[in-house]
């Protein structure tokens, strides 16, 4: 089990295509949560409604629901993405029948790959706090705010949360690959649902019928933004709101992370690799 680890491991640090998605998911965060609000307070005029409010939004206090409101649709989609190559590309390669016939089990390979889509999603949050700190401080320092982090327990809750909808949109990128057995299919049908579908429905649909509120209720993104939303995270960003409770948002989410994870590794055991 640890050789798989270790080795798909390997695989995800020397893949230079998810080095190119953590900068991106990196240059995302930092321009749409810092960049954008500190160029919109910089080009209001003095005292116009609305500037205070933008350097506010980039405070270090909002450190945690900073870091993690772009991972329910935006990030969540780079996290897919990630999930659908490490998986999916032994189906282009052909080295799924390769590697199995080196003795480890299917069980054990795919063990090994969400060991290290695990590692990578909590490198990515873990890199996502600590630019947007870095950011955040060098602001608060040159427009003369305050700097008050959070607290060490609200960093840490805020961190297991992004990892637990990080893994789980990665862990559904990778339900995806082996269903599909390859990548571009995958990637292509989990973005539009990520970054089309979630929000027609949070948006357009979910207002209008009764129906449709209450079954976006259940659903995967919808219980990420609320907790993201729960934890900081502004409702002005794409996906955040407060639809349902903490509680109840973490267990759903933590829920749909078991479903995909179990239904990839039922998937691979059940089918020919080929």
């Amino acid at each position: 089990m640890w050789g798989s680890c270790t080795a798909e491991l390997a695989k995800l640090v020397r893949r230079p295509a998810n080095w190119f998605l953590l900068a991106i998911a990196v240059v995302l965060g930092l321009t749409f949560t810092y960049l954008l609000p500190l160029a919109g307070a910089a080009g209001s005029p003095s005292g116009a409604p609305g500037t205070d409010r933008g350097l506010a939004a980039t405070s270090p206090s909002n450190l945690v629901g900073n870091s993690i409101g772009g991972l329910p649709v935006f990030l969540g989609a780079i996290m897919l993405v990630i999930g659908v190559l490490a998986v999916g590309s032994e189906y282009g390669w052909g080295t799924w029948k390769t590697v199995l016939t080196q003795g480890p089990s299917r069980l054990t390979v795919y063990s090994g790959k969400l060991f290290a889509l695990a590692v990578a999603t909590l490198t990515v949050v873990l890199t996502t706090f600590a630019t947007g700190a870095v950011t955040s401080a060098i602001i608060a320092s040159s427009e003369g705010q305050p700097t008050d982090w959070p607290e060490f327990g609200s960093l840490l809750t805020g961190i297991g949360a992004g990892w637990l909808i990080a893994m789980t949109w990665a862990a559904f990128g990778a339900a995806l690959a082996i269903a599909m057995r390859g990548v571009a299919l995958p990637i292509g049908l989990g973005l539009v649902w990520l970054l089309v579908v979630q929000n027609l429905l949070f948006g357009v649909a979910a207002p209008l019928l009764d129906w449709v509120n209450t079954v976006q209720l259940a659903l995967p993104g919808a219980n990420a933004g609320a907790l993201a939303a729960s934890l900081g995270a502004s409702g002005a960003t794409p996906g955040i709101g407060a639809l349902v409770g903490a509680s109840q948002a973490t267990l759903v989410v933590a829920g749909y992370l078991v479903v995909f994870a179990v239904l990839g590794g039922w998937l691979l055991r059940r089918r020919d690799v080929l």
